[in-house]
């Protein structure tokens, strides 16, 4: 498989007070095209701030991130506004998505954004939500609502799916429903996405085609599953 993520001795460093604290202490892995990844830890670990470099919502202190071939540490604010945009689709816990919009609207925002979007329609369909689309969000459930902002993601044609803690906020069942939906991205096509999913959940590393633990912002393995589980063999 082709090798597109590469972190190469990354750190991030805070200064707090007169101490500096390093969320990210030389960094080093890398994801292949196509992975549906995992990136396990406990609260502290450095997680988010991986997601945060990765996203290009912050910059390294040290060390290169290469993604596709470029090199994302090195770009300026501007590049890196670029590369969100058209590169990136962020899932959250908490799904982001406008009240005041209606499940359509919220999808075709990103329209606005990007030069090649999916037709927002199509995604809906995809993601089973094409007969809630005149719907607001809070005529919706969580998990519906988690729907709108995986579509959203989708629909941009992202190079990249990056989710943090994505069914966090939901019951175990409708967490599976969302995690089929996201594992989906990555199966079967040619174009498919890469996913990458940071969570503290041990259980979804299970059904991960690749895990990456951390802790106290080191790695401290990248295994790839030589035979991820399917999602309904997981005891959720």
């Amino acid at each position: 498989m082709e090798e597109l993520i590469q972190f190469r001795n990354v750190k991030k460093s805070y200064q707090i007070g007169e101490k500096q604290f390093n969320a990210l202490d030389g960094v080093d892995f890398s994801i292949n095209r196509g992975e549906f990844v995992v990136i396990l830890g406990p609260s502290g670990a450095g997680k988010s701030t991986l997601l945060n470099l990765l996203g290009g919502m912050d910059q390294t202190t040290s060390g290169e991130i290469i993604v596709g071939g470029e090199k994302i540490s090195d770009y300026d604010e501007e590049q890196l506004t670029v590369y969100r945009a058209e590169r990136i689709g962020f899932i959250f816990q908490f799904y982001n998505i406008l009240p005041t919009l209606t499940v359509l609207e919220n999808v075709e925002l990103i329209n606005d954004i990007v030069k090649k979007p999916k037709p927002a329609m199509e995604i809906l369909k995809d993601v089973g939500l094409a007969e809630h689309a005149s719907k607001f969000p809070n005529q919706l459930s969580g998990g519906e609502q988690q729907r709108v902002s995986i579509a959203r993601a989708i629909a941009k044609n992202p190079l990249l799916l990056l989710c943090d803690e994505p069914t966090g906020a939901l019951d175990s069942k409708t967490g599976v429903e969302v995690l089929k939906l996201l594992k989906k991205q990555c199966e079967g096509k040619e174009d498919g996405n890469t996913v990458i999913i940071v969570t503290h959940n041990a259980l979804i590393a299970e059904v991960a085609d690749r895990v990456i633990r951390l802790k106290n912002g080191k790695i401290v393995s990248n295994e790839k599953n030589e035979a991820p589980k399917a999602i309904e063999e997981v005891t959720w």
